[in-house]
């Protein structure tokens, strides 16, 4: 077997065994920050330092390749990098922490060797697996609908942020109800809509490493939710009832 399957069977099944883990344990960071996990580091130079690697890895093995993979694995790479260029060196800049708040470094020290991991593996996978080498594969049911998933939560994802950052002006320091669009119906769109974007991801690529990209995020993101549902209510006493956490209608 070789590294490229072994580290998607390991980030598959590190998925599964964090989802319940995180269901107990809320990570640190964001409304979620607290005392008691060590230090902290700026909130901005955090988030980069973390999700660069996933940018930065593909990167490089893109450059020091003799030959490019095929053009459906181009272009999948090329979304990712895109992702995660935005995650490395925009949304930093677009955050509006609060007055004092940090990043805790154990966040970090756990992040970003597994996003440098997993950086590889996508990479490895728009280079091994043999349908993303030939052009009809574009042409695939499974290729078309994912991307169209992916472009649907990305822009949900990004439109969510959006949202969430013109809450608050800079310099002040309170929390507010998200209100309009999927924020009628869950407390958590922008986490929805990036579960729908690397599902999407994962059914473009047809791959085991997509697949457990996409169980890895979820297993993040919906407990995250869950505790930032749980938060809303606990800090809003008007906060609607009728709201679910990420799943409209259904969590």
């Amino acid at each position: 077997m070789d590294w490229y399957t072994k580290i998607s069977l390991f980030l598959l099944a590190y998925g599964l065994l964090l989802w319940p883990i995180l269901l107990f344990v809320d990570a640190p960071y964001g409304k979620r920050d607290r005392d008691g996990w060590g230090p902290g580091l700026p909130v901005r130079l955090s988030w980069l330092l973390l999700e660069v690697p996933s940018f930065a890895v593909p990167l490089w093995i893109l450059v020091s390749a003799q030959s490019l993979p095929g053009l459906p694995g181009c272009i999948l790479l090329l979304f990712w990098m895109g992702h995660y260029f935005h995650r490395s060196f925009i949304y930093p800049l677009s955050l509006r922490p609060k007055p004092g708040a940090s990043f805790k470094l154990i966040v970090l020290i756990m992040g970003a060797p597994m996003n440098a991991m997993i950086g590889w593996m996508i990479a490895m996978m728009a280079f091994s697996e043999e349908h993303l080498q030939s052009a009809a594969w574009l042409a695939s049911p499974q290729f078309v609908l994912g991307m169209l998933l992916f472009a649907v939560g990305f822009t949900l994802t990004k439109w969510s942020d959006g949202v969430l950052r013109r809450l608050r002006a800079p310099g002040d320091a309170g929390y507010y109800i998200p209100g309009g669009g999927l924020y009628r119906q869950i407390s958590c769109p922008n986490y929805f809509g990036e579960i729908l974007q690397w599902f999407g991801f994962a059914l473009a690529s047809w791959s085991l490493a997509g697949l457990a990209f996409a169980l890895y995020t979820a297993a993040n993101l919906v407990p995250r939710a869950i505790a930032s549902h749980a938060w809303y209510r606990q800090q809003f006493q008007e906060y609607p009832e009728s709201r679910k956490a990420v799943i409209p209608y259904i969590l």
